[in-house]
This record gives C-alpha cells, sequence and structure tokens, in this order.
C-alpha cells in the first residue's frame, strides 16, 4: 500500500511565491510521488491560487473552525504535472490584495494567527478519524514552517489523529508568536499554554508548538540541523531543540532541474551545459547589454540575486565594492528589503555608469539570466538553513562564493590545493563573515578566474557535473516517513 502523505505549506511555486519555502514545496512532492508516494499538498486558496490551479472543483465544506466557523475544501492540479493541491477557500482569510504574509505596504496582516490557524486546523482535521474526506487519508502529515506548527498540536490535543507528523525547519528566525488571547481564539485547550507545549515568553509560539507536538523534526540541511541547537541559531528554541538533538534530521534540499538547468533554460538567450560552455558567454553579452553594463567578455561579472537584509550578508560587500569596481570587475543585483540596503547599492550603481547595475524587485527571468551570465555569484549569507542560489549557480557554472553555514557549507566545497586535486572544489568558501572575509574571498577567486583559465575551468566543471536533483533528498524523507509508520 502506498505511503499517503499530506505536505502542508503557506506557499508553493509555481502558485505562489515569497521564497525557497515555496522552491521545496513545488518541487519535493514531485519527486516523492515519483519514489510511490500518494502525496496531496494543502495550501491557502490566495487568488493567484484560485486563478492558476487546473480542474478545480469543491469536494466538502468543513465546519467548526475557529473563529471563521467554516471554509470550503477544493482539490485541483498544477498545470502539467499530476500533484494534487487541496485549497482552502476562505475569502474572508486569503482573497486579499498583497502577499502571503503581508499588505501592499509590507505590514504583516493583523489576522494571521488565524489564517494560518485555520490552514493548521484543517491539516489535522484531515488527518483525523472525524475527516469528512473518507477516500483519503494520510499516514503522515507533513508541516513547513511556524504557518504550519500548529498543526502537530491540534493533531495530538484535539483532533486525536492517528497520523503522524513531521515538521520541516527551513527559517529559525521566524517563529509565528502572538499574544496569549490567541489561544482561546485558535480553540487550542489552555493546558498547552506552558513551557511543556506550545507557550514561549508569555506568548503562543507557532513554531514551538511545532517543534514540541511534531512526531518528527527535520531542516534544510545537515549542518543547521546541528547548529540550530545552539545559541546563535536557534533564536532562543535551542533548548528545546537539543533536548530532541538526536531526533532531528537534516536533509540538504535538491533544486528543480526542469526549472533550473542552463541546457534548456527557456529564459536565456542561449543555452549551454557542462559539454558545451560557449552559450554561457553569449548569456554574459546579453546580460551586459540588457543591464547597461559595458559589453566585455573578460570583465568578472560579480552576482548577487538575493532578499536584502541582515541575514544576507550584503552589508559585508558595500565597504569594498567601488574597490572590486576599481579593480575592473562589474556587478549585477537583483533584489529588495531593507530601504538603506537598497538605497546603498543603487547609489553604488548610480556612480558607476556601464560598471554596475541594481535591480530593487522581484523578477525570476531575470534571475536566470544573472545567475548563468554571470562569472561568479555572492551570497555570504550570516546563517543559511540550505540556501538554493548557491546551488543554482554551482548548476549554471557560476562559482558561488559563501560563509561556511547551514546549507552553504554542506553544499560548497572550497577552492583549496587538495580539493582541487580530487575534483571537489566548486566555489570559495569564506573564512571569516565579516568585511574584510568577504573580500578576501573575492580577490582568491579573481586571481584564479583571471590567471588560471584551465583550473576556473576545472572548477566550474565540478560544480556542473554534481547531482543537485531532489532524488537523493527525496529518499530520505521516504527513510523517514517509514520509519515513523512502522
Amino acid at each position: 500500500m502506498a505511503m499517503k502523505v499530506l505536505f502542508v505549506s503557506s506557499e508553493v511555486f509555481p502558485l505562489i511565491k515569497t521564497g525557497g519555502l515555496a522552491d521545496v514545496s513545488g518541487s519535493l512532492p514531485t519527486a516523492l510521488q515519483q519514489l510511490g508516494v500518494d502525496i496531496r499538498i494543502l495550501m491557502p486558496g490566495y487568488p493567484s491560487v484560485l486563478q492558476q490551479l487546473k480542474n478545480l472543483q469543491a469536494i466538502t465544506p468543513i465546519h467548526h473552525l475557529p473563529h471563521i466557523g467554516h471554509a470550503e475544501l477544493l482539490i485541483g492540479n498544477i498545470e502539467n504535472t499530476d500533484t494534487q493541491v487541496y485549497v482552502i477557500q476562505a475569502p474572508q482569510l486569503y482573497e486579499r490584495d498583497g502577499g502571503p504574509y503581508s499588505d501592499v505596504r509590507g505590514d504583516a496582516w493583523q489576522d494571521n494567527p488565524i489564517r494560518f490557524g485555520v490552514l493548521s486546523k484543517i491539516a489535522a482535521i484531515l488527518a483525523s478519524p472525524n475527516s469528512p474526506v473518507k477516500n483519503w487519508q494520510p499516514h503522515i502529515v507533513h508541516c513547513n514552517d511556524w504557518q504550519t506548527g500548529l498543526a502537530p498540536a491540534y493533531m495530538k490535543l484535539t483532533e486525536h489523529s492517528m497520523a503522524k507528523s513531521v515538521i520541516s525547519l527551513h527559517n529559525m528566525a521566524f517563529q509565528g508568536c502572538y499574544p496569549p488571547h490567541w489561544v482561546t481564539t485558535l480553540g487550542l485547550p489552555s493546558a498547552g499554554f506552558s513551557i511543556e507545549g506550545f507557550e514561549y515568553h508569555g506568548q503562543l509560539s507557532f513554531l514551538k508548538a511545532g517543534i514540541f507536538y511534531a512526531d518528527a523534526i527535520s531542516t534544510v540541511s545537515p549542518r543547521y540541523a546541528k547548529e540550530i541547537q545552539t545559541a546563535a541559531f536557534g533564536f532562543g528554541l535551542e533548548g528545546i531543540l537539543s533536548k530532541r538533538g538526536d531526533e532531528i534530521k537534516g536533509i540538504l534540499n535538491g533544486i528543480e532541474p526542469e526549472e533550473w538547468n542552463p541546457k534548456n533554460d527557456i529564459h536565456l538567450p542561449a543555452n549551454y551545459h557542462a559539454g558545451d560552455m560557449s552559450g554561457k558567454a553569449l548569456v554574459k553579452q546579453s546580460l551586459q547589454s540588457q543591464l547597461g553594463l559595458t559589453i566585455d567578455a573578460d570583465a568578472p561579472l560579480l552576482g548577487v540575486v538575493s532578499r536584502l537584509t541582515y541575514q544576507k550578508g550584503l552589508d559585508m560587500l558595500l565597504p569594498n565594492l567601488q574597490k572590486l569596481l576599481d579593480l575592473g570587475c562589474q556587478f549585477a543585483l537583483l533584489g529588495g528589503g531593507e530601504k538603506d540596503l537598497e538605497h546603498a547599492f543603487a547609489d553604488i550603481a548610480a556612480k558607476n555608469p556601464g560598471k554596475a547595475s541594481v535591480t530593487i524587485g522581484y523578477n525570476e527571468p531575470l534571475s536566470h539570466r544573472i545567475m548563468a551570465g554571470c562569472d561568479m555569484f555572492i551570497m555570504p549569507s550570516r546563517f543559511e538553513p540550505c540556501g538554493l542560489n548557491q546551488m543554482y549557480g554551482l548548476a549554471y557554472g557560476t562559482p558561488p562564493i559563501v560563509n561556511a553555514t547551514g546549507g552553504l557549507a554542506d553544499s560548497v566545497t572550497d577552492t583549496n590545493t587538495a580539493h582541487l586535486e580530487n575534483k571537489t572544489a566548486n566555489g570559495f568558501v569564506m573564512v571569516e563573515a565579516s568585511a574584510d572575509g568577504l573580500i578576501a574571498c573575492v580577490l582568491r577567486a579573481l586571481e584564479i578566474f583571471r590567471n588560471q583559465p584551465t583550473t576556473w575551468a576545472q572548477i566550474v566543471h565540478n560544480g556542473m557535473s554534481q547531482d543537485l536533483s531532489w532524488k537523493h533528498s527525496a529518499k530520505e524523507y521516504l527513510v523517514m516517513y517509514q520509519a515513523l509508520v512502522h
């Protein structure tokens, strides 16, 4: 009998995306399906989701929901896939202008506790003996991040589910903490509002609920599984995490080869692969032209595609960026976030026409072109649970320059003599997370790029030759599921 898994997420690519969670939620279910898992996704009915799903139809109303009473459960599938998606249609919660978590001004929705409390509650109901969906009941409910963290609590405390729950921690920095009155509003038993439960410094914590009540915990890289048990990366939850330390499974994310592959990427003006790199030079030339940079095949083009936040560490690039441009480098950035960082990068671009380009915002085709057209990709995150962009860099022959943390350390092998000899060197790893550490790392990469073309080609080839797909990771998730059910 096939393993049945309900995969619960607040965002799923290509239906809606704010970050890496959407990429994982779009790719991992497909990879698990290919291993014979009967998997269905559960997500909120945002406008873009309702518009894009195919064969959308109502299955059943779901009653007795906190605050809103009832919602409609729909089912549809993602275009050109067999992936089935359960959608919660509750217009008063999800059908609004803005993003999944915040309004058009960027302010968090005030009723997020209800919006994601209902998502969690419905996940638990679908895994309960009283589920209104009688013909499909999951063995496993796989939750993702704080937005689904109450599902394991509801499963154990109110729905008495026989299914097992897993929570995947994609980023400990976001925990879903709210004032205690939400405990009653969300229909949670007051006994759970304690240290041995979902209370965290006097607040209700969605993420702590997931960590405390889930039957298994996974993180998105092996190194991050260890890091979150320390004060530096646990964001206050390191105590409860180290209690469960032996159970936390670190499984490195994969990337979606249909979506991210220079051999057939529809966003590129030319395609290429490890055996024939000539197309990459054409993409670089086209990118330079598109961004108003001087067309120069020899100018080292440094790329960034990132949120501009403290976590991502790009403030460490600012003190030395002008120096790099003066050394003949070019720079292309796509991203957005903290206004002072946006302004600082835009200011450098304004002062260096033909050398630096800064695009504020989100642009999927441009992100692919930067990834392919640049010579190296800069990603100096202070912490990075997994990170996908460094893997895109590897796949596109654009060696990443990274800080030694989380999934960056698990996927990028620093270029040194030993790693060149055993053909594992695929990028450059900073010695320390600082402006000095970053510039030293970039200069090391530039030295090889400019003066050792054969070595550079080897580094590029090593990265492009890796299997970065979800195949291996999906098998590890399946082993975890099987251990819980048997």
